[in-house]
């Protein structure tokens, strides 16, 4: 009885692990390889598979996802033969499990050769300062060259990233050298141009200043010559309106005289010839005044000359 006991343990447990080698339980966006007698037979999709036990294997699970692959710094040499080390991120998917597994040793060693490779050769054509300022240019072309190559490998590259380039520590001290004087450059045109713009500015200022004080003053002049002129006029008005005779124009222009005789640069003045006139009407109105005062210096009463002449003296 035990024997058989035995040999029915045995075949139990046979029979689970054929059971467990015959499904298959393959996650979500994961392909495995399946080979029979060490040859490839399929690829097993996500889900439940049954395999035959004993004879199919699983030779390589594959994941599916896209992956992300950093690479070290890699030396690289530009066209003015400097050194600069490339850091680079590479974004890949496998697509075909089959040539993945097949049709390269190592798809992940492969990618990185073919992107130290395909750098080089890029950069080379370069200078550093054009490397610097074109990772967008060196991304597509890396991204191109890496795509062609491995889509017979089963492998598709959605992404090619320059995560850093580092140039030479003597260069990177040229560069901020030139840094400092492009911005200390700048800094002195900007400040020059503000020097500039102020000074127009208060030139400006000034010239609409002189304009407006010239534009005042010309009113202002023109403001006060027709006063002047209108004071005049009343004047002139108001003495054609007083009908005055010729004793008190002669009087009036005695007075003035005086005023046109008025500074210390008047070394020399013309009497006009109408002075004469003025002063023979002047000294017949003061005959006049004595012949009615008496001759005593007291004021003439103020009686009409008629009255004067018909009074009869009283003995």
């Amino acid at each position: 009885m035990q024997p058989i006991i035995i040999v029915l343990i045995i075949l139990v447990v046979l029979v689970f692990i054929a059971l467990i080698k015959t499904i298959q339980v393959i996650p979500q966006a994961s392909a495995a390889i399946v080979e029979r007698f060490g040859r490839y037979t399929r690829t097993l999709n996500a889900g439940l598979n049954i395999v035959v036990p004993f004879i199919d294997t699983i030779r390589n699970r594959i994941d599916l996802r896209e992956q992300v692959v950093p690479f070290p710094p890699q030396p690289v040499i530009t066209q003015d033969n400097l050194v600069v080390n490339i850091d680079t991120v590479i974004y890949y998917q496998v697509t075909d499990a089959r040539a993945a597994t097949y049709e390269v040793a190592s798809y992940i060693q492969a990618i990185e050769q073919l992107t130290v490779t395909t750098l080089r050769n890029i950069i080379g054509g370069m200078d550093l300062e054009r490397t610097l300022t074109s990772r967008e240019e060196i991304n597509a072309a890396l991204r191109g060259v890496l795509d062609e190559a491995t889509g017979k490998w089963g492998i598709r590259v959605n992404r090619v990233e320059l995560k850093a380039i580092e140039p030479p520590t003597s260069i990177q001290d040229s560069m901020e050298k030139q840094m400092r004087a492009d911005r200390d450059k700048r800094a002195a045109i900007l400040q020059a141009e503000g020097v500039r713009q102020s000074e127009i500015l208060r030139a400006e200022g000034e010239k609409q200043s002189q304009i407006l004080r010239a534009e005042g003053e010309a009113k202002a002049a023109a403001l006060r010559a027709e006063g002047e002129a209108q004071a005049v006029r009343t004047v002139f008005e108001a003495i054609h309106a007083g009908d005055p005779d010729q004793k008190l124009l002669s009087y009036q222009y005695l007075q003035m005289l005086p005023k046109i005789a008025e500074g210390d640069a008047n070394k020399l003045w013309i009497v006009p010839s109408e002075i004469g006139d003025a002063l023979k009407g002047l000294s017949g109105a003061m005959g006049n005044f004595g012949a009615m005062g008496g001759g005593n210096g007291a004021p003439a009463p103020n009686v009409p000359a008629q009255e004067r002449r018909e009074k009869p003296s009283i003995d």
